[in-house]
């Protein structure tokens, strides 16, 4: 393994948190004058960028750290019914046993995450676990972790499932793994230039044989 460091994102990389995301956004939507979500927009939906998708639903970028608020406050009361993606289980063990750190970067809120990984049993793989309010302010939180460990860039992986987690590690100059298992399609994903790109987390045991 080439990497010290393993950054995971939570939502639709680790939890499949898609279904529920929507739930909870339609609840809200009417409070704020936003339409609601139909299930069979999704697939339209996951080959937007997080600009275009802003437009599409109408949504004033100002109000999103509101919107983020107030929807993972609703998520943890339903936090620990929510599954793990199928697989993800025996890859995180299985790659915590070859790196010196791993951890969570997320816009989702820490004790949601953490009471999640508690109820999964997998809390004590993680040494960290950070969040952001902030959509786009995933690559300030990238270069703090790496300043954190003193790791050269390329000793670190960010696995996400949204452009913006590409985005985000490109504009930190942190290599990036995405995956097609969350909510951007695979074709948006493959067309931003990630360094790695995942459909199973069986794939991920390909970093194995790297050195």
């Amino acid at each position: 393994m080439i990497y010290k460091t393993l950054i995971f994102d939570f939502d639709g990389t680790i939890a499949d948190t898609l279904g529920e995301t929507r739930r909870i956004f339609n609840q809200i939507a009417p409070d704020y004058g936003i339409r609601q979500v139909a299930e069979n927009e999704l697939d339209q939906l996951r080959h937007l960028s997080l600009k275009e998708l802003l437009v599409h639903l109408n949504i004033p970028k100002l109000r999103v750290p509101l919107l983020i608020s107030r929807g993972t406050s609703l998520m943890r009361g339903n936090i620990t019914e929510l599954p793990l993606i199928h697989g993800m289980r025996e890859v995180l063990i299985e790659l915590r046993s070859h790196v010196d750190s791993f951890g969570i970067l997320t816009s989702n809120a820490t004790a949601n995450v953490d009471l999640f990984l508690r109820t999964h049993g997998l809390r004590d793989q993680f040494d960290f676990i950070s969040s952001t309010s902030k959509l786009t302010g995933k690559a300030k939180h990238l270069k703090a972790i790496r300043k954190t460990f003193s790791l050269e860039p390329g000793e670190m992986l960010y696995i996400g499932d949204e452009l913006r987690d590409v985005k985000a590690s490109q504009k930190a100059g942190i290599p990036i793994a995405a995956v097609t298992w969350g909510f951007n399609s695979r074709e948006s994903l493959a067309a931003s230039d990630p360094n790695y790109l995942f459909d199973q987390p069986a794939d991920f045991l390909r970093l194995l044989s790297q050195s």
